[in-house]
């Protein structure tokens, strides 16, 4: 999975922590490529991603966690493509801005977009934006979550409902 995140190298000294350098992670790069030793003076490889030097304390902070954390939207346009295209199954989440539950459901969605990241697909759609879909499997009432496998739609979920209902109801759909 590639990994749109920034990654920020801190170097503490005497508990006073120092950002030394930010920047973009480069989706083609992969986690497996970044070591980080101690370090005296920054030494940055920027087409490896790799670090050497020597210093007292340092440590690597991956923010990438935070870019699954942003559940992606679909739309009409690339609905076929992302949802009824996927090799994974799909969590769809059916919301809008004005809507309270869908709110809450919100850091939900994403905490298992984290969790089973790589084994499931993530997507919000904005009933708002694109009112055929949510027509075309007929839901009236949001937030409406629907799970698919293999392009089809298997179950669904209308609520803000508990994250372990969510969970219960993915595991039923990932391949073991």
């Amino acid at each position: 999975m590639a990994l749109k995140g920034c990654f920020q190298l801190s170097s503490i000294y005497n508990t006073r922590a120092t950002v030394l350098q930010s920047f973009p992670h480069h989706s083609s790069a992969s986690v497996e490529k970044i070591h980080l030793l101690t370090f005296s003076g920054l030494k940055f490889n920027k087409t490896s991603l790799s670090f050497t030097g020597r210093s007292q304390k340092s440590r690597l902070v991956c923010k990438a966690s935070d870019a699954v954390a942003q559940v992606e939207q679909v739309t009409e346009a690339n609905w076929d493509k992302l949802v009824v295209g996927s090799d994974k199954p799909v969590l769809v989440d059916f919301w809008a801005p004005w809507c309270g539950p869908c709110r809450v459901l919100d850091p939900v969605i994403a905490e298992l977009a984290k969790e089973y990241a790589g084994k499931i697909v993530c997507y919000k759609l904005n009933t708002d934006e694109c009112p055929n879909i949510p027509t075309k499997f007929g839901i009236r009432s949001i937030p409406t979550v629907l799970f698919f496998k293999n392009g089809e739609k298997k179950e669904s979920i209308i609520g803000a409902v508990p994250k372990a209902t969510i969970a219960a109801t993915l595991e039923k759909y990932i391949d073991a």
